[in-house]
């Protein structure tokens, strides 16, 4: 049942993901080393905790979680457990665990460390910004509001059994599951590390950390006791940071790094393009992507309705689509054209700054006002930040461009009222998994407007979120149609209250190295990861 409602629901993503999914000629060997560039620094290698661009693929790397995606699909299988079943009224999900499997320590793992670290993830001491994830468990409430540090809905009747109780069905839960705040950790080592567990990781995955000189690299190995025989490929890889954007391209060309982990920047794109080489170093796909602007709800003046949408129509889109060579289209809408659920007649906000300006006079700034737009400072979106900035002062409105490291505009955004506007370049959203309820919950949803959440907008609509939660438990695949269409009425009906200003929905466009093998292998599930598991070199 849930199977047929997966072909309903994930048509178009398979559209979305097919450029970069499909598997390279090649055979896959086994052996050699890969180095991966980033500018940014790594924060945390916590599961429960980490959650940006940069990190997400490693996290999936060290760790292991119930579900996985099959290759080049967004279809979830299982993974570290062997089978599940799921009940006829969609309430109750029991899982086998593979046997055998055994964390980077030595000790085999068992259904009680999977019943830890959901309700770790879950626990508000915790800080985690995926606890809303798992809102569908029963004994969410009574946990995430201190009651408890346990959810009743979880069970382990033995070692190799983990049973879950739903308070409702929900049509994601399996997806859920495949997420990386779903990673299964040792509760002794979490509590050796005393704190720092995201400095000193253990996991169950395919690669195992061995070293971290922080500011310079992280070093991976393959995890020869993984239960998956022969994989991963690759026997490491390293992660340089540090690396500005175009240096990392020019030791790209030299074949001193194999992928640049942030990309192609636009003023180089062109020219890499139309090289001779240029079709066998370009990995270049659509995405379920939308990159926006944050309006905080909680910062005057961005309280003001009339505000915000003043702010949506001062946006040239069009411009910033030329910064990034063509390479995105203007977005009108928090869900991207290729998600299931966007509607292809709802035209949002047109640039308009006549309208704009006379909507700030309405609420009550007629000469504009002064605010802060934070950005990260990897190439474009400074660039992009300053056509913004522009943009904004066209309309009376001074925005401050701070350009900061990824890791402190993150900080910044899940800091209630630190950060007024927010451009989102550079670790905007992708889903986490191929639904729509993937851009409410964790950016738009109140269970996101917590302090390390990813709600930037700090914007919670209680009615909206009840409309959330009906739609998701619409799991029965008869109702797949108007669950879709139920999700996006939710998202048209957030811009009257305008939190974001959707800017772009942009193509990822990756580089590797001539060596690299599996040249549109890079980037094969739905999520915001390079899959290290299926990388390999040419031997």
């Amino acid at each position: 049942m849930f199977k047929r409602w997966l072909q309903q629901t994930t048509m178009a993503t398979m559209v979305a993901l097919a450029p970069l999914s499909v598997m390279a000629e090649e055979t896959p060997k086994q052996g050699g080393d890969i180095v991966v560039t980033y500018k940014d620094d790594i924060t945390t290698l916590d599961p429960a905790i980490g959650y940006d661009w940069v990190n997400w693929s490693m996290i999936k790397s060290l760790y292991s979680r119930l579900m996985d995606y099959a290759p080049g699909t967004p279809n979830p299988v299982p993974s570290l457990a062997e089978s599940f079943t799921v009940s006829p009224d969609g309430l109750t999900y029991t899982f086998k665990l593979h046997k055998g499997v055994k964390f980077s320590n030595g000790r085999e793992v068992v259904a009680s460390d999977v019943k830890y670290s959901i309700e770790r993830a879950v626990d508000p001491k915790t800080q985690g910004p995926g606890a809303g994830f798992f809102g569908a468990i029963k004994g969410f409430e009574d946990e995430t509001g201190g009651k408890t540090t346990t959810l009743s809905g979880i069970e382990t009747p033995d070692d190799s059994t983990v049973i879950f109780n739903l308070s409702r069905p929900d049509a994601t839960f399996l997806h859920v599951l495949a997420i990386n705040f779903a990673s299964v950790v040792p509760k002794e080592a979490v509590e050796a590390a005393a704190g720092d567990f995201g400095k000193k990781p253990v996991g169950s995955g395919t690669f195992i950390l061995k070293d971290w000189t922080i500011g310079q690299q992280l070093v991976f190995e393959r995890n020869k006791d993984y239960f998956v025989k022969g994989i991963p490929y690759i026997d490491s890889f390293k992660v340089e940071v540090g690396q500005e954007p175009l240096v990392a391209l020019l030791r790209l060309q030299k074949g001193e790094v194999d992928i640049a982990g942030d990309g192609i920047p636009p003023a180089k794109f062109l020219e890499i393009k139309n090289s001779a080489d240029g079709a066998q170093m370009i990995v270049d796909g659509e995405q379920l992507h939308t990159g926006y602007i944050t309006l905080n709800t909680k910062v005057k003046p961005f309280d003001n309705v009339k505000v915000r949408q003043a702010l949506n129509m001062a946006i040239n889109k069009e411009r910033i689509t030329r910064i990034l060579n063509g390479r995105a289209t203007p977005a009108n809408q928090p869900l991207p054209p290729l998600m299931p659920g966007y509607d292809k007649s709802f035209t949002g906000y047109a640039y308009d700054l006549a309208k704009a300006k006379a909507l700030l006079a309405e609420a009550g700034y007629p000469d504009g006002f002064e605010t802060v737009l934070y950005s990260t400072n990897t190439d474009p979106q400074p660039r992009i930040a300053q056509a913004i900035q522009q943009d904004l002062a066209a309309v009376g409105v001074k925005a401050e461009v701070r350009a900061l490291a990824q890791a402190n505009v993150i900080s910044a955004g899940g800091t209630e009222g630190e950060a007024p506007m927010i451009w989102s370049g550079g670790m905007a959203w992708i889903a986490d998994f191929p639904d729509p309820s993937n851009f409410y919950g964790p950016i738009l949803g109140c269970a996101g407007a917590v302090p390390g959440g990813w709600n930037w907008s700090w914007y919670c609509n209680a009615d909206l979120d009840k409309r959330a939660v009906a739609a998701d438990s619409m799991s029965d695949p008869a109702k797949a149609t108007e669950r879709t269409a139920a999700w996006g009425k939710i998202f048209t009906d957030i811009m009257a209250d305008a939190p974001w200003i959707p800017v772009i929905n942009e193509r990822r466009v990756v580089a590797k190295s001539l060596r690299m093998g599996g040249a549109d292998n890079i980037y094969i599930d739905p999520t915001r990861v390079i899959n290290y598991d299926a990388i390999y070199v040419k031997q």
